[in-house]
């Protein structure tokens, strides 16, 4: 009775993997009473089945799920519309409890024979048992085996806690259960007296703004968190879960951060390989609708470009979605760097919303597991994002300034910018106080604040982080971006003749013209470098320089364009076109 009751509470099992280990001795391993003998080599090859009472309980409670959540996100209009009509009275309101109570005892009642079809069926009663007995022991020979089955995360135990880290439990300076510092947006009005009646004018708007916020303004800016899109791309996340884990060997851990939120990862480890970049780990940070299942981890992590875009979402979310080749049993094309891929809260596994601060929360355990638990120090990890992921990625070179280098694709400097080219101008005041206060990714201020090697990719055809057409490329926000952080590093060189031939160069739409403009200033590249090496050597490393104090207006054009050229690589490509292999290259540096 007890294991028919674990299969009704139990999670819903998608598929079980093929075994990674087959060469291992089960055989000689003695039993006991916290491991499961492992499933058989034949039931690991296909998605799992499940009897037919479990399947049709399932898709019915499946529909009602999808139900259930256009109601919620139609609720708002569903009540004025009642209010309307006058259906709001308890008269009428009781007699639809009735059928709302009736409807949830169904549902019940669905519930537990999907209970009974899990409880006959062997694959299912194996499942549970090995998942009670990792939540009762974690030892590594029942992790080992758990990770075997792919199944609703929910029910997945906790690999990493935030405070896991024993520096954390003894500084006070580390974070808190209010989350990871952020940098504070400067106030709109300096110098206004902050009094009782000035603080109760502002409340209206303040409200406003929350609300805009926690309802609409998430759900635009992270679409990836909404659970009907989700649901759309449960095939395609859990294809690329099972290449991650049956091609790349990938271990998925859960993360507790200090919000509360569960962040679901997954690692893949080159370091038992001959490629020298297998020791080094890239984190990767996905854009507003990307997973790591089919997100930008796959660049970093395979030795070629084995993958293409699907047209099967719209650009304009943000979601690269890939074709996934089938590779030949034996064949091994994995030789790139070992990789560590993380969906943002509300994203698939991960729980909570992704707003700002827990967007920081989720960046910073996932930080402290790679170095922690999988051994990894700072200075060899490599931030890599894509768009919108340029938000954490940067907020951790902040945090964490030892960190090796940064890469953004496809990023931006700040999303006021693009709120307001997506909404009418009459909004302006509102959308700008709700991003500040709410939304506020400020991944230039936090670029800034890292003194590493950084790299910046620029989709010359993209049409997200353009604020006028994809065609005007000064009007990508990548340009403002680098434009942020060469001025705060090199803000003499950057000085307005500086400034001036760096936009021109930034105007070049192909790398004809870029070569053409760079020729034209006949920048010398070895007396650049000298001149860079030479301070370095006398002022040290750290960020803002002072080269170029003395220098001719000339010699700053120069150095001020070799300096955007290193910087600065263009990708002629839309905005979710996948990045090829040979465009991921290490920031350069002196």
């Amino acid at each position: 009775m007890a294991k028919l009751l674990s299969c009704v509470l139990g999670p819903r099992l998608y598929k079980i993997y093929r075994e990674r280990d087959s060469e291992r001795a089960r055989s000689g391993a003695p039993e006991t009473p916290a491991s499961v003998t492992a499933p058989a080599p034949s039931s690991w090859d296909t998605y799992y089945q499940p009897r037919a009472l479990e399947k049709h309980a399932d898709s019915i409670l499946a529909l009602a799920s999808v139900f259930w959540s256009i109601s919620y996100y139609s609720s708002p209009f569903a009540f004025f519309y009642l209010y309307r009509k006058g259906y709001l009275s308890l008269s009428k309101v009781v007699p639809f409890s009735h059928y709302a109570g009736t409807l949830l005892l169904l549902l019940a009642g669905v519930a537990c024979l999907r209970g009974v079809g899990r409880w006959t069926n062997p694959q299912y009663r194996q499942f549970i048992t090995i998942l009670e007995a990792t939540h009762r022991n974690q030892s590594a020979e029942n992790k080992r085996q758990l990770a075997s089955y792919n199944f609703d995360f929910r029910s997945w135990p906790v690999d990493f806690h935030w405070e896991e880290p024993s520096s954390r439990k003894e500084s006070r300076g580390g974070p808190s259960r209010r989350g990871v510092a952020l940098l504070r947006p400067e106030p709109l009005h300096r110098g206004t007296a902050d009094t009782l009646l000035n603080r109760a004018k502002k409340l209206p708007c303040q409200i406003t703004s929350y609300l805009v916020a926690h309802t609409l303004g998430r759900r635009m800016l992270y679409p990836g968190s909404v659970y009907l899109l989700q649901k759309a791309l449960m095939p395609v996340l859990l294809q690329g879960q099972a290449r991650l884990v049956e091609e790349c060997d990938g271990r998925r851990a859960k993360l507790l951060a200090c919000d509360g939120n569960e962040i679901d990862t997954m690692f893949v480890d080159r370091r038992g390989t001959a490629e020298p970049q297998g020791q080094k780990l890239v984190i990767c940070c996905e854009g507003n609708a990307g997973f790591y299942e089919v997100g930008c981890v796959s660049t970093p992590l395979e030795g070629r470009p084995r993958a293409q875009p699907s047209c099967l979402c719209p650009l304009e979310w943000n979601i690269p979605i890939f074709h996934m080749d089938v590779i030949s049993p034996g064949l091994t094309t994995f030789s790139g760097y070992s990789v560590l891929g993380w969906n943002h809260p509300g994203f698939a596994g991960s729980t909570g919303v992704p707003f700002p601060q827990n967007e920081a929360n989720a960046m910073d355990v996932v930080v402290q597991f790679a170095v922690h638990r999988l051994g990894f120090q700072p200075q060899d990890i490599i931030l890599y994002a894509w768009s919108i992921g340029g938000f954490t990625a940067t907020w951790a070179a902040m945090s964490y300034p030892d960190i090796s280098a940064v890469i953004l694709d496809a990023s931006f400097d700040d999303l006021v910018p693009l709120a307001l080219k997506v909404m009418p101008d009459s909004c302006r005041g509102l959308v700008t106080r709700t991003v500040r206060q709410h939304l506020n990714l400020n991944n230039a201020e936090q670029l800034c604040r890292y003194q590493g090697p950084v790299l910046l990719i620029r989709r010359t055809k993209d049409e997200i982080i353009t604020t006028t057409a994809p065609e005007d490329i000064m009007s990508n926000r990548g340009n403002d971006l680098l434009l942020k952080l060469l001025q705060h590093r090199y803000p003499h060189v950057m000085a307005e003749e500086g400034l001036q031939v760096v936009r021109q160069w930034l105007e070049a739409s192909s790398q004809l013209e870029e070569a053409s403009i760079y020729s034209r200033w006949e920048v010398e590249e070895d007396w650049c470098l000298s001149v860079l090496r030479s301070y370095q050597a006398e002022h040290g490393p750290d960020f803002p320089w002072s080269v170029g104090e003395d220098m001719s207006a000339r010699e700053r054009q120069q150095l001020a364009l070799f300096l955007a050229q290193k910087h600065l690589h263009n990708f002629e490509a839309t905005h979710c076109t996948p990045l090829p292999v040979q465009h991921f290259q290490m920031p350069w540096h002196l």
